[in-house]
């Protein structure tokens, strides 16, 4: 079972991106969605982390409230 916390910070760190705060916040900033596109189909993921997005939310996982936070922070 995995106990460890889930954050932004380990959530772009399970996706093997800089996990850097300010690493973040420019990710953020430049990989803006329009209200339309779901998260898990954004151009910029690659087909693992588009499928450990849709995992994570349809089983309803400890990750699904901070991929909801990052869904909010990109649209």
């Amino acid at each position: 079972m995995d106990t460890s916390s889930h954050n932004l910070s380990t959530l772009f760190a399970q996706f093997g991106l800089d996990s850097e705060p300010e690493a973040i916040d420019k990710f953020v900033q430049q990989h803006r969605l329009h209200a339309q596109t779901s998260l898990s189909d954004a151009p910029f993921w690659n087909q693992a982390q588009a499928s450990f997005i849709r995992e994570a939310w349809r089983a309803d996982s400890d990750w699904a409230e901070v991929i909801d936070e990052l869904n909010s922070l990109l649209h």
